[in-house]
């Protein structure tokens, strides 16, 4: 399963269709979490909005790649493509990959599939 820590409702639906279609299992996330609830869902990989309004982003990437229990999990984040500081920040902090939020919008069924490696199931024919 994937956690989604995206803060716009249309956006976190998108991505479910998208995930549904592929057989990709998505779910979204609350921010407040936190890292003990993390680590018990044992996701395959997390998607972050980098600029949610909730919780601080480059926290929660740092405080994931510094526990043992969740260093290796992937880490997508997005961001809008002017917002070069947060892109930086975010790859510094240890975010695995940084896409602007087009770039991840067209990416988004290859991506899935990519982070949910063998959680996938049959895809459906869309």
């Amino acid at each position: 399963m994937i956690l989604l820590f995206v803060e716009d409702l249309l956006f976190i639906s998108k991505v479910q269709q998208t995930a549904q279609l592929i057989g990709v299992a998505v779910q979204p996330a609350d921010p407040a979490c936190g890292l003990e609830t993390i680590i018990a869902e044992a996701p395959r990989a997390l998607i972050l909005d980098l600029n949610h309004r909730s919780f601080p982003a480059l926290d929660l990437i740092r405080a994931l790649k510094a526990h043992p229990s969740t260093k290796a999990i992937p880490i997508v984040g997005f961001v809008s493509h002017v917002q070069l500081g947060v892109i930086t920040a975010a790859r510094e902090a240890g975010c695995d990959l940084v896409l602007a939020r087009s770039a991840f919008t067209q990416q988004l069924p290859q991506l899935l599939l990519k982070l949910a490696g063998s959680d996938t199931e049959t895809p459906r024919k869309v």
